[in-house]
């Protein structure tokens, strides 16, 4: 038996998927939760083999779930499951220790055997993604250039940036021209918008 645990914050979503791998004989779904904070702990409790994870759920995102936990427990293979397949998050996902990238869009059956090859020890990535990030690359922001960006996300100054970061302003406004020049943006928000849109924030 495969034991699942789901993270998605439309509870919709959740009792769908969890309808969808309770009708195989060979999975179990032994926990759901709808925060990314929850991830860990839910986990813990219910020894899962697989945790199907969401991107965007409020607290911790799908990508820092994954990341904490791959770290706390290993065994527990990570399938990240997302209606936003970007390019810039199938790279973060991978990097965050998950096994598997499918898009929420797929037939049914493709998630249960998702679910199947990534517990068999395998990984398993929507194909289409994929060849989109291979055509895209990665990510060509610094790791400060992107905590700039994400800061200006809800139209901070320049001040309320470097105060919040702490940074000089004179920096912030060198990350966020370096930003604009890498995303090939004519503003500010234009970069954060393009750089969201890649899954690169």
């Amino acid at each position: 038996m495969i034991r699942v645990l789901l993270a998605d914050d439309q509870a919709m979503v959740r009792g769908a998927l969890a309808t969808v791998l309770g009708l195989e004989a060979d999975i179990e779904v032994v926990a759901q939760v709808g925060s990314g904070d929850e991830v860990l702990a839910a986990a813990k409790e219910a020894a899962p083999d697989v945790a199907l994870l969401d991107v965007q759920m409020p607290g911790k995102d799908g990508l820092a779930a994954a990341a904490e936990l791959h770290a706390a427990l290993p065994s527990c293979r990570v399938i990240i499951c997302t209606t936003f397949g970007r390019p810039g998050y199938l790279a973060r996902a991978m990097a965050a220790g998950a096994a598997g990238f499918v898009v929420k869009d797929a037939p049914p059956e493709q998630l249960v055997e998702a679910v199947r090859r990534v517990h068999s020890g395998l990984r398993v990535v929507d194909p289409a993604l994929a060849a989109e990030s291979l055509a895209t690359g990665a990510s060509p922001l610094t790791g400060r250039e992107g905590d700039v960006l994400s800061t200006a996300r809800d139209g901070s100054t320049v001040a309320d940036i470097a105060k919040a970061l702490f940074l000089s302003e004179g920096t912030v406004r060198n990350h966020l021209s370096a930003a604009i020049g890498k995303t090939g943006a004519r503003t500010r928000a234009e970069a954060v918008r393009l750089a969201e849109e890649r899954g690169w924030l």
